[in-house]
């Protein structure tokens, strides 16, 4: 069997998980796994033609052809391998992670049609594994994403921390150690806010002082997380990209400094809306009660493997 060919009948389960970007001042460099789940099925099928299914979040709104997210990823890591994309594909997709919320939807796509190329093009070359190259996958994920955090996050499971050269050639991620009284909480609202939209309100420049006082806390994130969450309150301080996004979602500004008020260490979840809270574990329940009406309370849990796959049939 040619490596650039890939086998009909072949087909693999891709299991995603969701992510929290940023936890304050780690912007685009920090993530963190959640445990709600993205699956896709995909399958080479001897009939030409594409068909894709998605059950879950993102039903009847997401596109069903080339486009689809998934399928467009599946396409670069094909190229990026040397492989002809199949004649014929189906991806079937059970969606559990919500859209436009702040927890790296589309970075889970990605990753999902990154992984899954792999998989069935190592299927068809006859590996007998269902491991895939995640270096190659965390790279690829980040350039395609534009920024390493929620990818990095969902391909490796765990807190990441990622860095790169500047057109993200190469990324590399590290984890970090998370203390064993840690527990995410996810306040996720009704409304939804784009990626796209939260990004074009951010300043191109920021001042020196809080580029160093950012910096700080930062590396001070790094250490709560993983040994001292009596920190995490101010670890979570940031100046780069809540206070200018705060128009954009007035609503969960308030809940965050409610909550901080309150000794939470609540920020914004990626590009929100949703509000992320690095609870201890005694302190989820009072975290809790700071939820109104129209806020879902998630208590995910941080996974610690990322993208799985399952090989179904070699075709």
């Amino acid at each position: 069997m040619r490596a650039d060919v890939l086998r009909p009948g072949a087909s693999v389960e891709v299991r995603v998980p969701a992510s929290s970007a940023n936890l304050g001042p780690g912007f685009d460099s920090i993530g963190c796994a959640l445990g709600v789940w993205d699956t896709c099925r995909a399958t080479v099928t001897a009939e030409p033609g594409l068909v894709v299914t998605v059950r879950g979040e993102g039903e009847g709104v997401v596109p069903l052809d080339a486009s689809h997210l998934v399928h467009r990823a599946m396409q670069v890591a094909w190229a990026e391998l040397g492989v002809t994309g199949p004649a014929g594909l189906r991806l079937d997709c059970e969606n559990a992670v919500p859209h436009g919320r702040g927890m790296g939807s589309s970075a889970t796509a990605i990753v999902t049609g990154v992984v899954a190329a792999q998989a069935l093009h190592d299927v068809s070359c006859g590996a007998e594994g269902e491991a895939v190259d995640l270096g190659f996958a965390n790279t690829l994920a980040a350039r395609l994403e534009g920024h390493p955090d929620n990818s990095s996050a969902s391909v490796l499971g765990g807190v990441t921390l990622s860095w790169s050269d500047d057109d993200l050639a190469t990324v590399t991620t590290v984890r970090v150690p998370v203390h064993p009284d840690l527990e995410p909480v996810v306040l996720a609202p009704d409304a939804q806010l784009s990626t796209a939209k939260a990004r074009s309100v951010l300043p191109q420049q920021v001042r020196l002082a809080d580029a160093a006082a950012n910096s700080a806390r930062t590396a001070l994130l790094v250490h709560a997380v993983g040994a001292a969450p009596e920190h995490l309150l101010a670890a979570t301080r940031e100046w780069l990209h809540q206070e200018a996004r705060r128009p954009s979602y007035a609503a969960s500004m308030a809940l965050v400094d409610a909550l901080r008020a309150d000794g939470h260490a609540a920020v914004i979840s990626g590009a929100g809306p949703s509000v992320l809270v690095l609870a201890v574990r005694d302190r989820v329940e009072a975290v809790r009660t700071h939820a109104g009406p129209g806020w879902r309370v998630l208590t995910p849990g941080i996974p610690e493997r990322g993208a799985t796959v399952r090989v179904l049939a070699r075709g």
